[in-house]
């Protein structure tokens, strides 16, 4: 299992994956807004993903993350999510190694995820706190479905 760039070929498979997550992350599949920041960050080479038996683009999807640089030293995950048939099977972690090895340090490397009171959204933090992320205690705003977040940081130097 190998984390790559994604390309537009990857585009279709990244709303199927979507799809399976706007329970939690709210509608993203069609808006305009979500579809327009995959293509940017796809064609800014921001979009990693693990495709299925590490296929070739336009393969099924096992796991996408969007990571930005635009702030460095400051990084910032902007999505991260894997597919129900996939999960526990290591591809958040493979999709974050694979992420901070593109970071230059020192850094601060932030996310946005899941409340402590969205039980489907308990791995993800147990995944970032795995890696050093520690929770902020700055407010964030609850997401579409009405579930709370929260930030967290990891500080690398």
């Amino acid at each position: 299992m190998k984390a790559v760039n994604a390309t537009k070929d990857d585009l279709n498979e990244w709303l199927e994956l979507a799809s399976e997550v706007e329970y939690l992350f709210g509608p993203m599949v069609s808006d305009p807004k979500f579809i327009q920041a995959l293509e940017k960050n796809i064609n800014q080479c921001n979009a990693f993903c693990v495709r299925e038996n590490d296929g070739l683009p336009g393969s099924r999807l096992l796991g996408g993350v969007l990571f930005s640089s635009a702030g460095a030293p400051s990084y910032k995950i902007g999505w991260l999510a894997v597919s129900s048939r996939a999960r526990n099977k290591g591809i958040a972690t493979e999709l974050l190694r694979h992420i901070l090895k593109l970071v230059e340090v020192p850094a601060e490397v932030s996310v946005t995820t899941f409340g402590d009171d969205i039980p489907d959204g308990r791995p993800a933090r147990n995944l970032y706190q795995k890696f050093g992320f520690v929770s902020q205690i700055e407010s964030i705003p609850n997401g579409p479905e009405g579930g709370s977040r929260q930030k967290f940081k990891l500080i690398i130097t």
